[in-house]
């Protein structure tokens, strides 16, 4: 190799280690607060059942979780709040990282993730399903201190 080219090289690769460097001093993962009463809601043993359904399609979800429905009609941000187009886009951004943890059963705790969840952004789920779908993957992801994608799951 000629010296400019090595020099080139090795320009590029410190250049390379620069920009990872610079870019992960920034990136530490910022702590989600979480209130004494959604503290007292997590606790919660007693099973709240919810299903999660639409007159205008034939598909339902029901989850059986502990302190869900408390949290969801106490704590979550109101119907309404966030738009359709909003639910449906985060929706799916999580359901695709929730069935790609259920495939990895050794990564990932297989009591948490157990079941793949069948949603199709093609179909028009209505509001109340992405309302409460999306309001599920934020409780879970509070409850177990978990991640399902690049936003930090608030409130």
């Amino acid at each position: 190799m000629k010296k400019k080219q090595i020099y080139n090289l090795t320009f590029s690769i410190l250049s390379c280690i620069y920009v990872f460097f610079i870019s992960s001093c920034g990136s530490s993962k910022e702590a989600v607060s979480i209130s004494s009463a959604e503290k007292t809601v997590f606790e919660q043993v007693k099973g709240d059942t919810i299903t999660i359904a639409s007159d205008k399609t034939e598909y339902e979800i029901i989850i059986i979780e502990p302190g869900f429905n408390t949290w969801l009609n106490s704590i979550a941000k109101p119907e309404g709040y966030y738009s359709q187009e909003f639910l449906e886009n985060r929706n799916y951004l999580m359901v695709v990282e929730w069935n790609q943890r259920v495939l990895q059963p050794m990564r990932y705790n297989p009591n948490l993730y157990e079941l793949q969840i069948d949603y199709n952004r093609n179909i028009d789920y209505g509001y109340e399903v992405n309302y409460k779908l999306y309001n599920y993957f934020i409780y879970f992801q509070r409850k177990y201190n978990q991640r399902l994608g690049p936003f930090l799951p608030r409130i």
